[in-house]
């Protein structure tokens, strides 16, 4: 933290009264003299939102273990209002700091002290996860949460004093929660689906009639895995993905934000051909350099509806971007691959069985447009 200065203030002393300028610097002398120092960005919001977390979110009981993992490139001031939030509440909170894993998922493997970190999260009553290498569908991760049945992970990877602030500590769960209720009961219902967006992708897709579709909420306090609210995701006939899926916002991993965007060709929901520019290619590299066929299958298909989320190249946040659809490639449930990474595509529209509930990432059907506009995104 770096000392008060007087360049914090945003007025010029020319423009005060006498008086008032008088005030003003014996003031900052005074401060200056004592070594006080002005709170950082976002200090009182975060603690906030970090209370929202474990007494809402989590709803953290008194003496149980809540195991908080970080690496070298997280946020140190979320971890340590995290543990402040969880030590208030009475449990035991438990840091983890790692060294940044070369790859994510699967690909963390070789890096991660596989045992100990299992060892820990087996004794553990709830987890939450804000490495930016994430730990999410890697051996640690599946053994903590098939080892531990009681474990409630939540998974906030990447995440940043910014992004919890608006993602997190200034969202409305319950309007949100009637909003994601509905646009899950519209697409549960619906088997035929179009995807379009201004940049170039059309894509269509059967759904299963007994199909598995969630929405994230936010919410660890039942055992299991959990994500940050505001995404709803289902995985579709695979075989009847076809179409062109275009990224415009953002590929993680390997690539982050888009400099420009990157055009899949679809057929019987594998990517036969990848088009665009660098980028293009760099991903078509990191895709074949794991010499596995299902790196090149879809898994799962998303809405993102976070009323703060904004694209930043995070993806746990970008893939919640109000209106966007991402497509997950690769790892998914009953079907492993070599890793898993997530696709952004900003700005959609979609039809289900025929008719369109968004138009380039606004709501047209009058229900959800109504709960929108309550949310502040109509």
């Amino acid at each position: 933290m770096k000392p008060f200065s007087l360049k914090a203030f945003p007025l010029k002393l020319g423009v005060l009264p006498i008086a008032e300028r008088k005030t003003l610097r014996l003031t900052y002398i005074s401060i200056k003299r004592e070594g006080i120092e002005m709170p950082k960005w976002y200090e009182f919001e975060l603690g906030k939102a970090a209370d929202i977390l474990t007494r809402e979110l989590f709803k953290l009981k008194e003496g149980e273990v809540f195991v908080i993992t970080a690496d070298t490139e997280s946020d140190e001031r979320v971890v340590e209002a995290t543990a402040r939030a969880a030590f208030a509440c009475g449990a035991k909170p438990m840091v983890i700091w790692l060294a940044s894993p070369l790859g994510v998922g699967k690909a963390a493997d070789p890096m991660l002290p596989i045992d100990a970190l299992v060892g820990a999260l087996r004794g553990a009553d709830a987890w939450v996860e804000f490495n930016n290498e994430w730990l999410l569908y890697s051996t640690v991760y599946e053994r903590a949460l098939k080892e531990n049945p009681r474990l409630r992970y939540l998974c906030l990877v990447g995440m940043n004093a910014d992004m919890m602030v608006r993602c997190i500590g200034r969202i409305d769960y319950q309007l949100l929660g009637e909003f994601l209720e509905k646009i899950t009961e519209l697409t549960r219902n619906a088997r035929e689906m179009r995807v379009t967006t201004p940049a170039g992708c059309d894509v269509t897709f059967q759904n299963p009639p007994d199909m598995r579709i969630g929405y994230s909420l936010g919410y660890a306090d039942t055992p299991g895995s959990h994500m940050m609210a505001g995404q709803i995701g289902w995985a579709p006939i695979y075989e009847t993905i076809n179409g062109k899926i275009v990224f415009d916002g953002s590929v993680v991993p390997p690539i982050g934000l888009l400099k420009e965007p990157i055009e899949l060709t679809i057929e019987k929901g594998e990517i036969v051909e990848v088009k665009g520019g660098r980028e293009a290619i760099e991903f078509e590299r990191w895709l074949k350099s794991f010499n596995d066929p299902n790196m090149f299958k879809l898994a799962h298909i998303c809405y993102g509806f976070n009323p703060g989320a904004k694209l930043t190249g995070n993806i746990v946040e970008d893939e919640r971007v109000w209106g966007c659809t991402e497509w997950g490639i690769g790892s998914f449930r009953g079907r492993p691959a070599a890793t898993h990474c997530d696709g952004i595509c900003l700005n959609s529209s979609v039809w289900l069985d025929g008719e369109q509930i968004l138009d380039e990432g606004r709501c047209v059907h009058p229900e959800l447009a109504e709960l929108a506009r309550k949310l502040g995104k109509q």
